[in-house]
């Protein structure tokens, strides 16, 4: 990836439509589940994103062999996606932006009081 990449998005989205472009092989169930999954990881984001890249690619992947084996979706994320998502980004080690403010309000608060 280059610098222009980088700044641009671009990476990103090239990463992205791969990601749809696979999503549309899943049946039609796995679609729907998928679709859950990024809107539900998405407020886990950095800035950019691109901590969730590994984690989209690593969900995408559990869904492709999953539906080969013939298993159901509830098999395999459960019937709660969005607990699944919050587990899932919380052993990444990922923050929602909540996280981030409330980090950042108590180093400055910190500051102010000198410590």
């Amino acid at each position: 990836m280059n610098l222009w990449e980088k700044i641009t998005g671009s990476d990103m989205t090239k990463e992205m439509k791969a990601f749809e472009a696979r999503a549309k092989k899943l049946p039609a169930e796995y679609q729907a589940a998928w679709g859950e999954v990024t809107a539900n990881l998405w407020s886990y984001s950095s800035f950019s994103g691109r901590n969730l890249m590994p984690i989209l690619d690593g969900v995408l992947g559990l869904l492709e062999e999953s539906a080969a084996e013939g298993q159901r979706v509830q098999e395999v994320l459960g019937d709660d996606i969005k607990g699944f998502c919050a587990a899932l980004a919380g052993e990444e080690g990922a923050k929602t932006y909540r996280d981030k403010w409330r980090q950042q309000l108590n180093q400055n608060v910190a500051k102010k009081l000198g410590k």
